[in-house]
């Protein structure tokens, strides 16, 4: 019983969460009701996820929706049994079962011989990942089923194929999809999990949720919705902001009554970078390495500075491209053709569904190439930019020298700010949305209505599906392009604030 003894039923949903945090299943079951709305990137997460599973049932012909929605249990249920016992019904979709007081709905049950069924649960990734705690997700389905009296002859996860090449014109569910037999896997996951259901039991039984501290959960394997309920925003001294310092290091400063940077002894053992840092957050002011010019005297004019926007869905939508690929979308390139030289400012947007591949690289090889195929191409994580270069010489071969000639030019700052400068005002982070505003004071990304590159994904996706007002696809290209020029004008304006340090 839950508390105020109201009956508690746990779901597969549920008791994921719970494996993320007991806190987090608490207030799930207990206080629904202050669970924030998702955001946007979450959002398009259920729905791809939802996409994903629809388009895996393509896979089983002559396969039944069990069609009820989450709260009409009963009614779930009931045609759940219906179907079972219909032998001209070889797959459900959605089936539903109950057992000790836990709920399950199977992405797909598949009708085997001898009275038996195959489990499958979809998933929207590339491979089985246990940090998603895939293997416990069917598992727990596994158990309710068995416990239903259902026979199994196997549980499995079905998630996308990478080989998986689309032709551009029909997708092959069959080939999109592997299927992988956990037998082995769950085996190992069995025999821990009525302990760990007992936990969730015990947990949900009290009358206040768990003490848990936040820590590497709260944001793994998805940041959870009530992170904002126990993490409160914590000071750029404050020791989890280190740069990669791994969580067993932060036991041991906890252990030893540290919070802050600054009463870091200089004994405890830190990297290079961390020990910047945690200097930098002591003395209170910026750092600029004396090598810092040697490396900036590298750059060879004319400075192309350039940064890409992509999107990366789980079903492939071009000819040529697997799941998850990277469809580049948007580039934008500020050039420089001396020092102090006005600034050129070049662009690219895909605005509609077709393939933007070779209009995108058309269009950015004709700037780069502008001066002979001279000068460096500055870029802010270089092997983001590389990778999706070597994406597009793959795509379309024609491209693939003169792609390798730019791939031999870029030049990337993100090192040479990390090894070279600190900021009491990083907050321990290199990125160049925090790097910008503490350097260059007034330049910053607050207020623009994309300010990310997940949020710039996610506004082309919507730019390209239709069905906006012609204002509104006006108001979301202006974003998309000032969000993407913002990246390049900012690595032009860190390149002149780091050569006057």
């Amino acid at each position: 019983m839950a508390k105020h003894g109201k009956p508690i039923t746990l779901s597969k949903s549920k008791f994921v969460a719970g494996l993320q945090c007991l806190k987090r299943l608490y207030w799930l079951v207990h206080e629904p009701e202050t669970k924030p709305e998702p955001d946007e990137e979450t959002k398009a997460r259920f729905a791809q996820g939802h996409e994903v599973g629809v388009l895996a049932q393509k896979a089983f012909l002559g396969g039944v929706l069990v069609e009820a929605e989450y709260w009409e249990v009963g009614k779930a249920l009931e045609r759940t049994r219906e179907l079972m016992a219909d032998p001209k019904v070889p797959a459900i979709f959605e089936a539903a079962f109950l057992a000790d007081r836990i709920l399950v709905r199977t992405d797909i049950l598949e009708r085997v011989r001898g009275g038996r069924w195959r489990l499958s649960e979809v998933k929207s990734s590339t491979d089985v990942r246990e940090k998603y705690h895939h293997v416990e997700d069917v598992a727990i389905q596994k158990y309710v089923l068995e416990r239903a009296g259902v026979e199994l002859s196997s549980a499995n996860l079905m998630h996308l194929n990478r080989s998986y090449i689309f032709d551009g014109v029909h997708l092959v569910p069959e080939k999109l999809f592997t299927t992988v037999n956990l037998s082995r896997k769950l085996g190992e996951v069995e025999k821990v999990l009525p302990r760990l259901l007992r936990q969730q039991w015990e947990a949900l039984s009290q009358n206040e949720p768990p003490d848990v501290e936040p820590g590497d959960q709260c944001e793994c394997p998805y940041k959870c919705e009530f992170f904002d309920r126990c993490n409160k925003e914590l000071p750029n001294d404050h020791m989890s902001k280190l740069p990669r310092i791994r969580q067993a290091k932060l036991d041991q400063l906890a252990a030893m009554g540290i919070a802050s940077m600054r009463d870091i002894p200089d004994d405890f053992p830190l990297s290079a970078t961390q020990r910047r840092v945690c200097q930098c957050a002591q003395t209170g002011k910026p750092y600029f390495s004396a090598a810092l010019q040697t490396d900036l005297e590298t750059l060879e004019y004319p400075l192309y500075f350039m940064d890409f926007e992509t999107l990366y869905p789980a079903i492939p939508r071009y000819a040529g491209m697997r799941p998850s690929d990277h469809i580049p979308f948007q580039w934008s390139v500020h050039v420089q053709r001396k020092p102090g030289s006005k600034l050129e400012h070049h662009e690219f947007l895909a605005d509609d569904g077709r393939d933007p591949r070779q209009e995108f690289i058309e269009s950015l090889l004709k700037v780069l190439e502008d001066a002979d195929g001279k000068g460096h191409v500055v870029v802010y994580n270089q092997s983001f930019e590389s990778t999706r270069l070597a994406d597009l010489a793959q795509w379309l071969p024609p491209y693939a020298k003169r792609i390798a000639k730019v791939q031999k030019r870029l030049w990337d700052l993100r090192p040479v700010v990390e090894h070279h400068v600190c900021h009491p005002d990083f907050g321990g982070s290199f990125s160049l949305k925090s790097v910008l505003p503490a350097l260059i004071p007034g330049m910053t990304y607050e207020g623009m209505e994309v300010a990310e590159g997940g949020e710039a994904g996610l506004a082309y996706n919507t730019l390209v599906r239709g069905g906006l007002s012609a204002s509104d696809r006006r108001k979301l290209r202006e974003a998309l392009l000032a969000y993407c020029g913002q990246d390049t004008l900012a690595m032009v304006k860190l390149v002149e604030r780091l050569r006057s340090a």
